[in-house]
């Protein structure tokens, strides 16, 4: 056995056994202190330029390693089901397993291509037709439970949105965190970006949603030890590391979540929706919010393209003595500058401090 693969067996018994991060002496040097766009781009100057495999290679050897069964090491876990599922059947059958793009790949138009369509941080096994069943959706909790034909799957859709099971919630946030800090469209390569809208990428936009329930799912499910063994895994491959894996803090410091404060701006039974819906020419949007969340909140109204098109203030539709009552704003069609906007989808959101809220909505001409 050459010395290389040999080194390679040691160090890829060792990750098997062990439950602890290995994070390579001084790797996140110069991060500490940085916060919002600093330290995202110091993040992405730690991470790019990693070494790069084909999309071949992921089927090959990298899958089966990174994403093993623990219990069972001729098979692999499927990412959205918990399926074991044996590594010799990749393939197109139904029950079979192929390569999931988590950040889909209609999502900036980047194909199978390298380094974004080959970055083994985001591409995951998955049963064949679960994959197809998400497709390239948005994730989003709500829809009804996916039924495939090998069992129920713990994973919701509608028509626009992909709930994975609760096991990998955080998981899934914390690729797509990747991916928007990993590519900053440098080197002719996509520029990333997580938006509060869906569908967030209706024409191959570099955009996936939402970014406000991935934020949750990101505190709703913690780093636990798989996550941290395949970034160990991951990093054996493509000498580069999912930071949000090693220091979930970070995503605080970037993005700053909703916190319990802002949390109280909103009531326990809060409520968005508009009527008529489709409409013409107008349309009333109701909000059921406290005094004191108004203050700051709006409603913006946002085209397929994420072009914003009007801004509602909220506290101009509040009843001083009203606390938890339904509220009601107007839009009569018009953007910002009094001018009538085409017909089509547009999406309504409700932005109170750090938490936001997106519905959708037809206009007809």
């Amino acid at each position: 056995m050459k010395r290389d693969n040999y080194i390679r067996v040691i160090i890829i018994l060792l990750l098997n056994t062990c439950l602890f991060a290995w994070i390579p002496p001084g790797y996140y040097d110069g991060t500490q202190g940085l916060s919002g766009e600093e330290l995202k781009s110091a993040l992405n100057d730690i991470i790019k330029d990693h070494t790069v495999h084909s999309y071949d290679a992921l089927r090959d050897y990298i899958l089966p390693d990174t994403d093993e069964d623990p219990d069972n090491p001729d098979n692999v876990i499927l990412l959205y089901t918990g399926w074991s599922r044996p590594k010799d059947e990749f393939g197109g059958g139904a029950s079979d397993w192929n390569r999931e793009h988590v950040w889909a790949k209609s999502h900036g138009d980047f194909g199978n291509d390298p380094p974004p369509g080959t970055d083994a941080h985001h591409i995951r096994p998955t049963d064949v037709s679960v994959n197809s069943a998400r497709g390239n959706l948005d994730f989003d909790n709500g829809g009804t439970e996916y039924i495939d034909g090998d069992g129920p799957t713990g994973c919701f859709r509608d028509g626009d949105s992909w709930e994975p099971r609760d096991a990998v919630k955080g998981d899934v946030a914390r690729m797509i965190f990747y991916m928007e800090v990993r590519y900053e469209g440098e080197n002719d390569e996509p520029d990333l970006e997580m938006v509060d809208y869906i569908p967030s990428s209706p024409s191959g936009e570099p955009y996936h949603g939402l970014k406000s329930t991935l934020l949750e799912w990101h505190l709703q499910d913690p780093v636990d030890d798989w996550e941290t063994q395949r970034n160990d895994k991951v990093y054996f491959y493509q000498e580069n590391r999912n930071p949000f894996i090693d220091h979930p803090e970070f995503v605080d410091l970037i993005w700053d979540p909703v916190s319990a404060d802002d949390n109280q701006l909103l009531l326990h039974d809060f409520k968005l929706s508009n009527y008529p819906n489709p409409f013409k020419p107008s349309t009333t949007i109701y909000f059921n919010i406290s005094r004191k969340g108004a203050e700051n909140a709006k409603i913006e109204i946002y085209n397929l393209k994420g072009q914003k098109m009007k801004t509602l203030e909220c506290i101009n539709h509040v009843n001083a003595e009203a606390t938890e009552s339904l509220h009601h704003i107007t839009w009569d069609g018009t953007n910002d500058s009094g001018e009538p906007v085409s017909s089509g989808i547009y999406f309504y959101r409700l932005k109170t401090g750090k938490k936001e809220i997106s519905k959708k909505m037809l206009l007809l001409k």
